[in-house]
């Protein structure tokens, strides 16, 4: 038996690992001290009443044998499909039913997204970047182009010379940096995407975060888009989904490369390798789109966004350079003094007890950067501003 043999160019995911070791090993030494995590990217806030509701209703109707539903359909409920649909076309995107796949979460899907393209494939990564782009293209033994971004360039970086491209990684707003591409600047990677028929896989996972009128929720909302791009998206911070597990992708029908349609070869994907979503979690996805959904989902929402501004006006006092934190749920920040990221975690770690993520972990270009998340409890996030801001003010 011959494995596949290249899980052993991947690199020890030593990020977490590392943050995990040396947390418990500061615990250990200190007991009865509180660490504030801020570093984490799950939700802290629980799942709104509307989707609860429709979650009791879908489990209500499982013990009836009028109302019980079996498998579902792999690419999706269609209520939930079409539910999806309606979304967009509020933003005057105009999608069939069939061009969206419901999924267990944009993680699961920006893997296996990749069966649509084969093996071999050279791949462009905008860093710092979510590390599992980097990983799953690894494993699928795929060529990575490393596009480094930094302060100079706001962590937005324009489409390069390089024209062998097939696959290219957007995420907008990003993780980690919390950058976001206005309309312009993402109209230069879908029109480079078209000129070299490379496919974009643009992650909006975090596309309810943005308030300015001038950032796209999706690459949908760019002309040229539907020739070209595929969107993934989860539920998981917009709905506090992380528990619970759901999300979509938009293939559209109108991307064909080499005489095959990618919306056609998705479904048979789907249908070959998933048995779908289970109907009580389509029930539940399905009432964060109603008007009471929508409405809930952002009072939670504007919790983080609150932690947000708790964090910002902390390093704006502390003279502290970052991105991020409007229109998304990340603050990236410049480690002060010449520090990396690994050392400026051990500082905050030792000196004022909040846990964040070294840069480092989201490509080399983020070794002197690091991240907070903003989904922790407002009264954590509140004291740990104060803490920031004695250490570093």
């Amino acid at each position: 038996m011959i494995p596949n043999t290249n899980y052993g160019n991947l690199k020890d995911s030593y990020l977490f690992y590392n943050i995990a070791q040396k947390t418990a090993a500061y615990l250990e030494n200190n007991p009865g001290k509180q660490l504030l995590r801020m570093g984490i990217g799950d939700v802290s806030q629980p799942l709104c009443p509307a989707v609860i509701e429709e979650l009791k209703n879908a489990v209500e109707d499982q013990a009836h044998i009028e109302t019980f539903h079996g498998y579902m359909p792999e690419c999706g409920a269609p209520f939930l499909r079409e539910t999806i649909a309606g979304y967009y076309s509020k933003r005057g995107i105009e999608l069939d039913t069939d061009e969206v796949f419901v999924s267990s979460g944009a993680s699961d899907e920006l893997g296996d997204i990749l069966d649509l393209f084969g093996r071999g494939k050279t791949v462009l990564i905008p860093e710092p970047a979510y590390p599992a782009y980097v990983d799953a293209n690894i494993m699928a033994g795929n060529t990575i182009v490393h596009l480094p971004s930094g302060r100079e360039n706001g962590f937005l970086p324009e489409p390069p010379e390089n024209r062998s491209i097939d696959i290219i990684y957007i995420c907008s707003p990003n993780n980690p940096t919390g950058a976001v591409f206005n309309r312009e600047k993402l109209k230069k990677w879908v029109e480079y995407a078209n000129n070299i028929q490379a496919i974009i896989l643009f992650d909006a996972a975090y596309e309810a975060f943005i308030e300015e009128e001038d950032i796209p929720h999706s690459i949908y909302e760019i002309p040229g888009t539907k020739t070209c791009a595929i969107e993934i998206c989860s539920l998981s911070k917009t709905a506090g989904f992380t528990g619970t597990r759901c999300g979509y992708t938009i293939v559209p029908k109108t991307i064909v490369r080499g005489e095959m349609n990618l919306n056609s070869m998705w479904v048979r994907n789907r249908t070959t390798k998933t048995n779908g979503i289970s109907y009580i979690l389509q029930r539940g996805a399905a009432a964060v789109f109603t008007d009471e959904g929508q409405k809930q989902i952002h009072n939670t929402l504007s919790i983080y966004k609150q932690n947000a501004k708790t964090i910002m006006k902390a390093l704006d006092k502390a003279g502290i350079w970052y991105t991020g934190g409007k229109n998304a749920p990340y603050v990236w920040l410049e480690c002060p003094n010449g520090m990396d990221s690994w050392q400026f975690f051990d500082l905050l770690l030792n000196e004022i007890q909040v846990v964040g993520t070294p840069g480092e972990g989201f490509g080399t270009c983020g070794k002197n950067f690091f991240r907070f998340s903003t989904f922790g409890k407002p009264a954590d996030t509140n004291e740990a501003a104060k803490r920031l801001l004695k250490l570093l003010g």
